[in-house]
Parts: structure tokens; C-alpha cells; sequence
């Protein structure tokens, strides 16, 4: 399901290993874990701004050679954002020093409330590299959450609360602007560092 509201504590955790296969000579053989799409859907042409470089426009593509990790979240979440944040930083953290060839954004779906500087002291605070990105042009920001296949929403009810819903993934955009993979919400940072191995291990 693309979209998930938030429940509070009670979010459900998927359960993932590290999927693996034997080949014939018995050796073990890691294998992607992440979702694949054929064909990988393009957000080549992308751009949001990037609250942590005084606004200037980030392309949602990276640098040759490179992979970017993009995620559609907001600060104030309770539980879902802050594990996938985590999880990011553990995966980075097991590659060591390849975890310099994957760069990282996080996209607020709550900029009435994720203000420029806060936002980018969250962001950074799992991943000191890490950008924040940031629009109050919802259109854009929607056209950005449609080509990830991303949804939400933010609403506020009577009492004043704001209530915040959206797809929980996280997504792997390579050189090219492919959406190489789509991470659901649950899966652990050694499961998402095999997947970037196995990307950057393969010619």
C-alpha cells in the first residue's frame, strides 16, 4: 500500500533480513532487497530547494558515479521518520568509507511548520550531510511526491491539531535519474547497505 497514515506507537515494524541465495557451489549470494520497478520511473529534471544551502535549488539527481537517498517526511513526527532517519545513518555507517558515494535528502511534506533552519538541524542530525529540502510552492512539492510515488497529506482539525499522513519509503535515485529502488517503511540500515553494495559492486 503507497499510503499509510501515522498510528502513533503502535506503527507497525516489517519485520526484514538480508535476503540471500546459495549458487551452485554452495557460496552464498546476496540479493537486493529493495523493490525494483521495470522500468525504473525517471525524476531526472527535479529540483526543490535545499534549506541547509541558504535555499539554492538541489537537483534530484546525483553526480555521476553517485546515488542519492530520498525521503518524504516532517519533524514532528513521533515514530515512522525519525526510525527511517536512523536507519539511513546505520546503513551509511556499515559502509564505511563507500557511504561517501551516496548522498541523502529528506523532503519536509510539512513546511508550514518545518521552518528552514529547524528542519536542517533534524535532517543533519542523523546524516551531518544531509539535505533538507524545503518548498512552500505545493505543487511543486506535489509534483515531487508523485514521480517518487509518494502521497500525503496535512490537515488540521478543530481542536487545532495538525494531522499528517504519507508513504513511509525511502528512495534510491542512481546517475541518471532512475528510480532504482524503493525501500518500505521497516526495513533495517544492514539491509539497505547490502542493497547499496551489491548497486555499487556491479558494473
Amino acid at each position: 500500500m503507497r499510503f499509510r497514515r501515522h498510528l502513533g506507537r503502535a506503527a507497525v515494524m516489517i519485520a526484514a533480513i538480508t535476503a540471500t541465495a546459495c549458487a551452485p557451489d554452495g557460496s552464498t549470494v546476496r540479493t537486493i532487497t529493495g523493490i525494483r520497478s521495470d522500468p525504473a520511473p525517471s525524476v531526472a529534471g527535479l529540483a526543490l530547494p535545499d534549506a541547509s544551502a541558504d535555499g539554492d535549488d538541489f537537483t534530484l539527481v546525483p553526480a555521476a558515479g553517485r546515488y542519492l537517498v530520498v525521503y518524504f517526511g516532517y519533524t514532528a513526527c513521533p515514530d515512522v521518520c525519525p526510525t527511517t532517519m536512523h536507519e539511513v545513518e546505520v546503513a551509511l555507517r556499515e559502509l564505511g568509507e563507500r557511504a561517501a558515494l551516496i548522498d541523502v535528502a529528506m523532503v519536509t511534506i510539512d513546511p508550514a511548520r518545518d521552518l528552514s533552519e529547524p528542519l536542517t538541524r533534524y535532517v543533519q542530525g542523523f546524516v551531518p550531510a544531509a539535505h533538507a529540502l524545503r518548498t512552500d510552492d505545493d505543487a511543486l512539492l506535489r509534483e515531487a511526491a508523485d514521480s517518487f510515488g509518494a502521497s500525503f497529506t496535512v490537515s488540521t482539525a478543530a481542536d487545532g491539531t495538525v494531522e499528517v499522513g504519507h508513504t513511509p519509503n525511502l528512495y534510491l535515485v542512481d546517475d541518471t535519474g532512475s528510480l532504482v529502488l524503493t525501500w518500505p517503511f521497516g526495513l533495517p540500515g544492514a539491509s539497505i547497505a547490502n542493497d547499496l553494495e551489491i548497486l555499487m559492486e556491479t558494473p
